[in-house]
């Protein structure tokens, strides 16, 4: 072989993986240009985009591993894009201030094997306020009695239901159906909790299930749905309003857009909640509007496939 050819070999791996690094920092810093059109390809990218991180961390491992200093100079561009979308959500929360809510969100599973202990459990985590999806007639007086001590005052729509230490008003159901469901479906309310702090008006929420496919991600629905959610918060004549609910999407998904267009989204925490099991996204969100989701976090896995989410929000003045 000659120097030429010897030279080419070993420049071969830094410039690949120079290559490699300037893609993943493209994806990140441009993942909004990726198209939807076919396969929702944007939005399937969009879920999974913490995860880019992993794939930095294993090119920084090759650049090491084949002493490439192109390659660690061209790391730096992912880093940087990285760091940019997701580096406040590592930093240390503020301590707890004075007007602040804490509440939790959970899905808490139509097949969950201990509604009591699941509501037991969201309950010792101290929360103002309890929003709860999947509930099916059976375990509901579980769940009502459970939590009849600490939070007096519920209400419930179909399968949504929020409890809260505060007496509640104006409670109603949400219309946030999909045109494409014909059978019954009641998934959304809305109340106006009366907290020490002023009124805030509560949305919770379950949107339509996503489908990754071969040919991409099915998430029509949940993307009307969210429309749906997104006009009644536009809507909302309370000022401070906060939307918990199960909507199967991150913060990063633009499916999710018409409500992450309005509401405030967690500044600290990452909280994967779902799957319980291996947690690999979170699609179990706190928002708010004027009002400030300051942390949020997951609780101990329950009987559910999901895990719950506990936020701290600070109301201001």
């Amino acid at each position: 072989m000659t120097a030429t050819g010897r030279m080419a070999e070993r420049t071969r791996p830094a410039v690949v993986l120079a290559g490699l690094a300037a893609l993943t920092a493209l994806l990140l810093a441009g993942h909004r240009l990726v198209p939807n059109r076919v396969g929702r390809l944007g939005s399937l990218l969009e879920v999974f985009l913490p995860w880019l991180g992993l794939v930095v961390a294993v090119l920084f491992g090759l650049a090491l591993l084949y002493r490439s200093a192109v390659a660690l100079l061209a790391l730096l561009l992912p880093v940087a894009a990285w760091t940019d979308l997701f580096g406040g959500l590592l930093l240390a929360a503020p301590g707890a201030g004075p007007r602040q809510l804490v509440v939790v969100q959970h899905n808490v599973s139509d097949v969950n094997p201990d509604p009591a202990g699941t509501a037991r459990a969201l309950a010792a985590a101290g929360p103002d306020l309890i929003a709860l999806q999947e509930l099916v007639p059976a375990a509901l007086p579980v769940y009502e009695e459970t939590l009849a001590a600490p939070y007096p005052h519920h209400v419930v729509r179909g399968t949504v239901g929020l409890w809260s230490r505060y007496p509640l008003s104006g409670a109603r159901p949400l219309d946030i159906k999909p045109a494409g469901i014909t059978e019954s479906w009641n998934r959304g309310l809305r109340a106006v909790a009366d907290t020490p702090y002023g009124d805030v008006a509560a949305y919770v929420a379950h949107l339509p299930s996503v489908r990754v496919r071969a040919s991409g991600l099915a998430s029509e629905w949940r993307d009307e749905s969210a429309g749906l959610l997104g006009r009644a918060v536009a809507a909302e004549p309370v000022p401070r309003v906060l939307v918990l609910g199960d909507l199967n999407g991150t913060v990063d998904d633009r499916g999710l857009a018409p409500l992450t267009s309005r509401l405030n989204t967690a500044e600290r925490g990452f909280a994967f909640s779902f799957p319980a099991s291996f947690p690999v996204a979170r699609i179990d969100q706190v928002m708010a509007r004027s009002a400030a989701v300051e942390q949020i976090r997951t609780l101990p896995r329950t009987g559910s496939d999901h895990l719950p989410v506990a936020a701290r929000i600070a109301l201001g003045r």
